[in-house]
């Protein structure tokens, strides 16, 4: 596509503005502004713009602020790392991994029916692993305590909290039944806590709409919304409308309600099989009470609403080319309670007295487990097929793994399930039992888990060092770059007399962060090893029917040994895993400082809306993309002044899907400013549907003008690497980092190599942003005795300072 030509600078008041957005990790208001005096102009405690206290009326002051823009800071950090009811979202982890891998497809143009069904792949990976979660709360509270604790006197009998559902007391409880219904309430409660953390962040985020624009792509249909991006004409040259500008992007009400709806009902769904099912079989094998046509209605209305579910998640994706405020009620309220209901059905039926039943042995969980893993391992490589078929289209060489970037995350999040269920299992089965070993036989209490959990827990092992050679070998490949590094080091700053410390501490932060171009072949290779591994374990556990300890019995003193070793460090390991969940969540619900370095992680992973997983952490950039292009039209309309909005890290990001979303009358009075910004280096290798080269090219052609600074020494940030043809260059770096190698008279103290942060403190800022200023176009001339009011604008030259 050629490049179009840029659009007429727009006149301007005069007055000058630069929006600051903080990156990962937050910022305060002060910190950004560079004084402890401030005053919030628009916003709430969640997310708000501030300026300088001395700042707030500076449109009605022109001649105060000469020496540069005024200056105001958007904080959105409390969007992540806010009160400590955000060290829960540690446990959807997974959910946010699998959400992560809807967004990563290849890009395609005239693919729909592909792009459709690489969504629709990705939400029943994710439907599978609500499944997988229920599934294990039902394995740890229904058959490892209801049915096999309780059932046996010498496990019961150590547990006094057990008594009124033991078999020793003989109490109304005690049957196997009754047992079962009691102990559904812990996985009911569990799918109701997700959804109604799931509601509760709907009503934060999705519920509130972004302002719209009198634009006449806002004005498209729902066809071909899964396309890339939109095409559209202005002055005969062809402009790149990317899917981030769609006017519906950031608002994803009516998905999440459908599949939250869907995923609380699978839930629901879940639990009544568990309790409702293992009733149906007795009555089928055992003359009793019970009629066995109650158990085959039963199966029967468990069967019809799980298709419902399946139909309802792959039924409808995102709609984006408008704002869509429809809801899909018969969905959100029916399916649900139908669900509910069921749940109701199969403790009322399981509870039915049935003297003559006897728990023995464990819960058929061992088909249940084997099923969602093969089912989760075909997905993924049916996905696939799918992504590499979208990446030959159009194939773009900075893409992650070639297109399968998005099957290896979601194979990941598979991997992140399964260790949570099986390492809560694998405990819970080592304390129930005591001294003994689930599923090892003699001396123990309980039969344990189901075998596969075993087996999935002892290639973690494997896996382990089939990833140690691999990091060990980038290890020493970075020690060896950072020493080729040194006599270019030194030539590039003119030493004279180089200090070897110091040239080998730049040197090896240089080389450090190249690292960050290798994370896609480390992912890549412990996703297939996963995938390997995991139809490894399913099929041991499938032809053994024992765990690895007790399966390779005969089989040679050496080998049995390495199976027992394995079977007892994956079962640490996992446990170990959990273990670490659960104390950084109660860390980060307690400690300020901990829940802040924890929502880092979610300022990475939660910037995509919920697409696949409505138990996902919530979108913060569904409130923060509006709140900025909200900021930026009102500011552009009033005063029809200059803006700079600068983003640094993850603010970069934010900032270029808010200029996106800008209508072409304000787009024109605006300049993007981004430094340590990884925009293409992570966004447009991961997600090159969305940040890819067409995307990023196109806007490089709609906004009037963007600068990017990186540094050699940033692990995050990088070039955007576009191709500007004639156009202004828009990169500008690798910028020198430390400024200075040694001490001078200007720096008599060595200077600090700064890396990711502090890009203000390089005197190419303040240049590159005066720069952006000039561009935006000529100052209309004020009239003596003039309102400014009047004419829509204030007179004003540049004003404010460099924030830091």
């Amino acid at each position: 596509m050629p490049p179009a030509p840029q659009a007429e600078s727009a006149q301007s008041s005069g007055a000058a503005l630069e929006l600051l957005v903080h990156g990962v990790g937050g910022a305060t208001p002060q910190e950004m502004l560079g004084d402890p005096r401030t005053t919030r102009i628009t916003g709430d405690a969640t997310a708000a713009v501030y300026r300088r206290t001395e700042d707030v009326g500076a449109e009605q002051h022109p001649e105060r602020h000469r020496d540069g823009p005024v200056a105001e800071a958007y904080c959105w950090s409390n969007l992540t790392s806010g009160n400590g009811s955000r060290a829960l979202w540690l446990l959807l982890l997974p959910f946010m991994v699998v959400n992560l891998a809807h967004w990563m497809r290849p890009a395609a143009q005239g693919r729909t029916q592909a792009v459709r069904l690489y969504g629709v792949l990705v939400r029943l990976v994710a439907l599978s692993l609500t499944v997988l979660l229920t599934a294990a709360a039902c394995e740890v509270a229904l058959d490892l305590v209801a049915w096999q604790c309780a059932g046996t006197p010498d496990c019961s009998v150590q547990r006094s909290w057990l008594g009124f559902l033991s078999t020793r007391q003989d109490g109304w409880f005690a049957q196997p039944g009754r047992r079962l219904a009691v102990a559904a309430l812990v996985p009911a409660a569990l799918v109701g806590l997700l959804w109604y953390l799931s509601n509760r962040t709907w009503s934060a985020y999705e519920s509130q709409r972004p302002l719209t624009w009198d634009e006449p792509d806002s004005t498209e249909t729902d066809a071909g919304a899964d396309e890339d991006t939109d095409v559209v004409a202005r002055s005969g040259a062809p402009l790149v409308r990317p899917a981030l500008g769609r006017p519906g992007f950031w608002y994803g009400r009516r998905l999440v309600a459908r599949l939250r709806a869907a995923h609380t009902a699978a839930g629901f769904l879940t639990v009544a099989a568990a309790v409702g099912v293992t009733a149906a079989r007795h009555d089928r094998s055992a003359d009793g009470p019970v009629p066995a046509v109650a158990g085959v209605l039963f199966e029967a209305g468990i069967v019809l609403c799980g298709l419902v579910v399946v139909a309802v998640v792959c039924h409808r994706g995102r709609s984006e080319r408008r704002l869509d405020n429809q809801v899909d009620r018969a969905v959100t309220t029916f399916l649900p309670g139908t669900a509910l209901a069921l749940l109701l059905c199969a403790v009322v039926y399981s509870g039915w007295s049935r003297p003559a039943w006897v728990s023995s042995g464990a819960l058929p969980g061992e088909a249940v487990f084997r099923a969602l893993t093969l089912g989760q391992g075909l997905l993924v490589v049916v996905l696939a097929a799918v992504a590499l078929s979208l990446y030959r289209r159009a194939p773009e060489p900075r893409t992650t793994l070639h297109g399968l970037g998005g099957p290896a995350v979601a194979m990941l999040a598979c991997a992140l399930g399964g260790v949570m269920t099986g390492g809560i299992a694998q405990r819970v089965a080592d304390w129930l039992d005591g001294p003994g070993t689930p599923g090892m036989g003699a001396g123990a209490d309980i039969e344990g888990p189901p075998v596969l959990l075993s087996w999935q827990a002892s290639v973690i092992p494997v896996l382990l060092l089939l990833v140690l050679p691999p990091v060990i070998w980038l290890a020493v490949r970075t020690v060896r770059r950072a020493r080729r590094m040194g006599p270019g080091i030194e030539a590039e700053y003119g030493e004279k007399h180089p200090e070897p410390g110091r040239t080998r501490r730049i040197a090896r932060t240089r080389a450090t962060a190249a690292l960050t171009d290798a994370a896609p072949g480390i992912l890549g290779l412990l996703s297939a090893a996963t995938l390997l591994l995991g139809a490894a374990a399913v099929t041991g556990s499938w032809l053994t029917g024992e765990v690895p300890g007790l399966a390779t019995d005969g089989t040679g003193p050496f080998v049995e040994s390495l199976a027992e070793a394995a079977q007892s460090t994956g079962s640490w390991l996992t446990g170990f895993g959990v273990i670490l969940f659960v104390t950084w969540g109660r860390r980060a619900y307690r400690d300020v400082s901990a829940r802040r370095t924890i929502g880092i992680l979610w300022d990475v992973g939660t910037f995509w809306p919920r697409a696949a997983h409505p138990f996902a952490p919530p979108c913060y950039a569904e409130r923060a993309v509006p709140d900025l292009s909200s900021r930026m039209c009102a500011w552009t309309g009033k005063t029809r002044g200059r803006l700079v909005i600068s983003g640094h890290s993850q603010g970069s990001v934010l900032a270029a899907a808010a200029v996106w979303q800008l209508p072409d009358p304000a787009r024109r009075r605006v300049a993007l400013l981004t430094y340590g910004s990884p925009i293409e280096r992570l966004y447009g290798r991961w997600f090159p549907a969305y940040f890819g080269r067409v995307p990023l090219e196109g806007l490089e052609r709609s906004v009037h003008c963007w600068r990017n600074l990186w540094r050699s020494t940033d692990p995050i940030g990088g070039p955007v690497l576009i191709d500007e043809g004639q156009g202004h260059e828009v990169d500008r770096g690798p910028l020198k980092d430390p400024l200075v190698y040694g001490r001078t008279a200007e720096h008599p103290l060595p200077e600090p190599i700064l890396g990711h942060s502090d890009y203000q403190a390089d005197p190419a800022f303040a240049v590159e942003r005066a720069a952006l200023l000039e561009r935006l176009g000529p100052v209309v001339p004020q009239q003596a005795g003039g309102d400014a009011e009047d004419r829509g604008g204030v007179a004003q030259g540049s004003a404010g300072r460099s924030s830091g």
